[in-house]
């Protein structure tokens, strides 16, 4: 008897406007410092402990990664390839020559991209990644964990998590936490 497929499961980061990339795609605002003068936190919760899931020990349940094309080409500029041995699968029509060792394109609609990363997995998570690839999960009612990290911070403009159309999602809150200095993780579930 094989074991079940782990869960499919979304790990981001978004400003306080809903945006995972600024204009151009861009992810510096993630971790640039703050000119403004504001902290990142007051009162209480800058006082309370970052208990928050980090991506260190996130990454450790995933048996593989399913991401765009997208996602793929800006983790490629972060300088180190930050899933190290994890498997990838990136939803290509290009080439991907260019790519780390463990990663491999894949193609389909979202459910057999799903399908080709839980055979990866095995009973090990899949963690998918990329604003396209979630939204569709959720659409077609495969994701089961959405765990969303929000920065205090409003973009105003950039890539945003959810566009529409989208059809209504009841979630259940998993969990809320301090994630860092003072942003919020939000653990989301559907089952």
């Amino acid at each position: 008897m094989t074991a079940p497929p782990g869960r499919l499961v979304a790990y981001l980061a978004t400003s306080a406007d809903g945006c995972i990339a600024g204009p151009d795609d861009a992810v510096g605002w993630l971790q640039e410092p703050r000119n403004s003068g504001v902290p990142m936190a007051v009162g209480a919760w800058a006082e309370r402990e970052s208990d928050g899931l980090q991506f260190e020990e996130f990454i450790e349940g995933v048996g593989c990664l399913l991401m765009g094309r997208r996602t793929f080409d800006i983790a490629c500029d972060f300088g180190t390839w930050p899933y190290g041995e994890t498997p990838v699968l990136v939803a290509t029509h290009r080439d991907l020559s260019q790519a780390p060792g463990s990663v491999t394109s894949c193609s389909g609609d979202i459910v057999e991209l799903v399908e080709q990363a839980q055979a990866v997995a095995g009973s090990a998570h899949v963690y998918v990644d990329g604003g396209s690839l979630v939204r569709q999960a959720l659409v077609a009612g495969l994701l089961d964990e959405l765990i969303v990290t929000v920065l205090p911070t409003v973009l105003g403009d950039g890539v945003r998590l959810f566009e529409s159309p989208l059809p209504r999602t009841d979630l259940a809150v998993a969990d809320v936490r301090k994630y860092g200095d003072g942003y919020v993780q939000i653990h989301y579930c559907r089952r």
